[in-house]
């Protein structure tokens, strides 16, 4: 029997749709690259805005007309924060929440023989532990995600995961280092961490964020690691300093921001101002030569007003971000912000939303510019057409080359020498291996 998955949202969620994959690869199921087809058709959701909402609700309809014959299973963040609303949803023949994963094969199976529809919500519990759960191979990637940390404690106006994830619980090490391990013995040279508040990993078991660093770096075969997104509160200069003495460790940060004025700061309830910011951000460029900080910035957030927006803009320009995503405010019901007063107009947030984007845009182009001539260390994913081949360097630069003899997962020195919209051109450093050619054609 087929298993197909659609994973809406966060790497998180990326990682969690791999791990239900591969408990089903376990029970007998075969991996599909197609819904259609498919016995077992697995939608992880996302429910971070009521836009995802949305976007859940057409992938189902979606999936119901086009599969109508296959077992629909529901699971994941919106299952779990609207557990009522979502246990109404009718094409899901099975509804699951966060809590309770390891109940997808069993619960596949039961269907399956049955055919009697399955609702499966428990509630987070104070005192959870994290999730045992690992990931050995990832299909179609050439990096691996690790999930390290779960839930958050933070409670920020504008969020519903809080209810969704429930409280910060992190793997343990000796867990970790085991999944690490077997990631490396199967060939992944870049493991990527992740987590929901990532920046608080250890706070249940005594440990911090460095803990998780040092025990990945320390794993022979993995040549770079790379964090996820990051809260700023959590990145002192004693957390930077020891961070920076690990040299497989990636100099891209991706530091969230959500606005450039303190004031709309303090409605978000974000623990932070624009002054620890910059000098966070001037830490990190210090300790991590050619770093690239990229962020998100969230724009018409309620009561927003033109001053603050500009304040914001401002701030966005003066930081120089290398990448960020720019989002207008969504009202999420279940949050403190959905019910403030002075919403701004959609046709508002709409031109805030380009300004902010056209500045960010110019910050991206000149780190991008920034990054010609120089020599990095490219890790090859796919190509983007016939023989020619594209990756990332440390710092997350898009590149590509032409060549005929790469492989996915390949790690080469390659000197940036031209811009080409959003990636840079270059060429390999070393000469070709025995019995290897390189074509004669020009990129573009």
């Amino acid at each position: 029997m087929k298993v197909f998955a659609i994973t809406l949202g966060c790497k998180v969620n990326q990682y969690e749709t791999q791990v239900m994959l591969s408990r089903m690869q376990e029970a007998g199921f075969t991996v599909s690259d197609h819904a259609e087809g498919s016995d077992v058709v697995i939608i992880n959701s996302c429910t971070v805005t009521a836009a995802s909402d949305h976007k859940v609700r057409q992938t189902m309809n979606r999936v119901r007309r086009t599969c109508p014959s296959s077992t629909l299973v529901l699971t994941g963040c919106m299952s779990q924060a609207f557990p009522e609303i979502s246990s109404l949803m009718s094409d899901a023949d099975i509804v699951l929440g966060n809590t309770n994963r390891a109940a997808l094969v069993p619960h596949v199976l039961r269907f399956l023989e049955e055919r009697k529809r399955i609702v499966d919500i428990g509630k987070h519990e104070a005192g959870e532990i994290f999730e045992p759960m690992h990931v050995e191979r990832f299909f179609e990637r050439t990096r691996a995600f690790v999930k390290i940390e779960d839930g958050c404690n933070r409670f920020c106006s504008y969020c519903i995961i809080p209810y969704a994830r429930g409280r910060v619980r992190s793997k343990p090490l000796p867990d970790l280092l085991d999944e690490v391990q077997k990631l490396s013995a199967n060939g992944y040279r870049e493991v990527v961490l992740t987590g929901i508040n990532l920046s608080a990993y250890g706070q249940d078991l005594g440990l911090s964020l460095c803990d998780a660093v040092e025990a990945v770096c320390s794993v022979p075969g993995i040549e770079r690691v790379r964090l996820g997104s990051l809260e700023p509160e959590q990145m002192d200069d004693a957390v930077i300093a020891r961070m920076a003495r690990q040299k497989k460790l990636c100099p891209q940060f991706h530091l969230s921001l959500q606005s450039g004025c303190d004031e709309t700061l303090q409605r978000m309830n974000r623990h932070y101002d624009t002054a620890e910011y910059r000098r966070i951000v001037a830490n990190l460029r210090a300790s991590f030569p050619n770093a690239a900080i990229t962020t998100d910035i969230m724009v018409g957030f309620p009561a927003e007003t033109k001053e603050e927006f500009e304040a914001s803009v401002a701030f966005a320009e003066e930081i120089g971000f290398a990448k960020a995503h720019v989002f207008a405010y969504s009202r999420r019901p279940g949050t403190r912000a959905d019910s403030m007063r002075n919403q701004i107009p959609n046709r508002i947030k709409e031109e805030r939303s380009a300004r902010m984007i056209e500045v960010t845009q110019r910050t991206r182009d000149a780190f991008l510019h920034a990054q010609l001539g120089r020599t990095e260390s490219v890790l090859f994913e796919q190509m983007a057409e016939p023989n020619v081949w594209e990756g990332y360097t440390g710092n997350y630069t898009p590149v590509r080359i032409i060549s005929a003899y790469l492989h996915p997962g390949d790690l080469r020195q390659v000197i940036l020498q031209e811009l080409r919209g959003d990636y840079c051109v270059g060429r390999l450093v070393t000469l070709p291996l025995p019995g290897e050619t390189r074509p004669e054609k020009k990129l573009g």
